[in-house]
């Protein structure tokens, strides 16, 4: 399960990565990036491929940052808008708003939030 001091290290990593590129990469930031990576759903290939040198790593470093970004925005939302339709009764709406979201999220963390609301869809608010 990714830790939120990770995925915080990685954003403010992101932040930091100048253009041109400056050299960056350590040991504990390649450690940083490859576990990271995997949370959000990139494979130890594509990974491994892009910590070859510093510009193909920072194009991973804020592709990882925008995944956990995106995808909590997106989450975010969807849980509330979930909350609202299934208060109301449209149990069919949320469903399927929780359905089109997992057809396009790729953070396998926060697929597991959206299938473990998409199960408790019926349950009582």
């Amino acid at each position: 399960m990714p830790t939120q001091r990770d995925w915080d290290a990685v954003k403010d990593l992101s932040r930091r990565i100048t253009d041109p590129v400056q050299p960056f990469l350590t040991t504990e930031t390649r450690a940083l990036v490859q576990a990271t990576a995997h949370d959000v759903g990139i494979s130890p290939g594509e990974t491994a491929r892009a910590l070859q040198d510093d510009e193909s790593a920072a194009v991973l470093v804020r592709e990882i940052a925008s995944r956990i970004s995106t995808g909590s925005r997106r989450l975010s939302r969807t849980l509330v808008e979930v909350d609202r339709r299934r208060d109301a009764g449209d149990l069919e709406g949320a469903r399927q708003l929780l359905q089109d979201v997992l057809a396009v999220e790729v953070v396998p963390h926060y697929v597991d939030i959206l299938n473990t609301y998409l199960q408790a869809v019926d349950d009582a608010p």
